[in-house]
């Protein structure tokens, strides 16, 4: 455990940061930065470098788009302009419609609040990566993320780790269980520990023509 506990302090120094913050989310349970997660998570959810999709994802919010209001109300070619200056490039037209009808079906369903999405899981974390697929371009791939991310804030779906954090943690020596890997770190530093286990991955994946270092 000693030896795990080095080996985390380790990584969180190289990695520990979360691709909320990085894409410049500052992350609470108020409706905007739970709507900002939720688009970060749809710009991942494609086979394209987490690299553009951070960057997609700031230039989004850059031009106001940061409520699904806004979301909303912009047009599409507004929302493909925004992606291809990030060089968002091959989903930049189907990613712009789902990003518009997301925006629609959060405001229809849950009034652009997502702790709506919350209240109807009723604590259940597999309900709410359920709801989440409801969302236009959501996958199982795009609701692990959110959950991933969101853990800090929502703590009934704690330890959150999904397949790719797992594995890290295989190559690491690490627990490879989300309840081994919990008991590494401080419960606030969860969604940090689980981010950086998916760079360490990212990073140590073999670099092959053409492959694509997504989350």
């Amino acid at each position: 455990m000693v030896e795990g506990r080095a080996a985390v302090r380790q990584l969180l120094s190289e990695y520990g940061r979360t691709h909320a913050d990085e894409a410049g989310i500052r992350l609470r349970n108020t409706p905007a930065p739970l709507y900002q997660l939720l688009t970060l998570c749809v710009l991942f959810s494609v086979r394209i470098k987490a690299e553009i999709a951070v960057v997609a994802a700031r230039e989004l919010f850059a031009v106001g788009l940061r409520t699904p209001r806004a979301m909303a109300a912009s047009s599409w070619q507004e929302r493909v302009d925004a992606l291809g200056r990030a060089h968002y490039r091959r989903y930049d037209e189907s990613t712009a419609t789902a990003l518009g009808s997301g925006s629609e079906f959060v405001l229809d369903r849950y009034r652009g609040d997502l702790r709506r999405l919350r209240e109807a899981a009723d604590g259940d974390p597999v309900r709410v990566r359920e709801l989440l697929q409801e969302v236009d371009r959501i996958g199982p791939v795009g609701a692990d993320i959110f959950c991933r991310e969101a853990q800090g804030i929502w703590p009934e779906l704690l330890p959150s780790f999904d397949r790719r954090a797992r594995h890290a943690a295989a190559a690491l020596g690490l627990p490879t269980t989300a309840e081994g890997l919990a008991r590494l770190v401080d419960t606030e530093d969860l969604p940090v520990l689980a981010a950086a286990l998916v760079r360490y991955e990212l990073h140590r994946a073999p670099s092959r023509a053409g492959a694509k270092r997504h989350v």
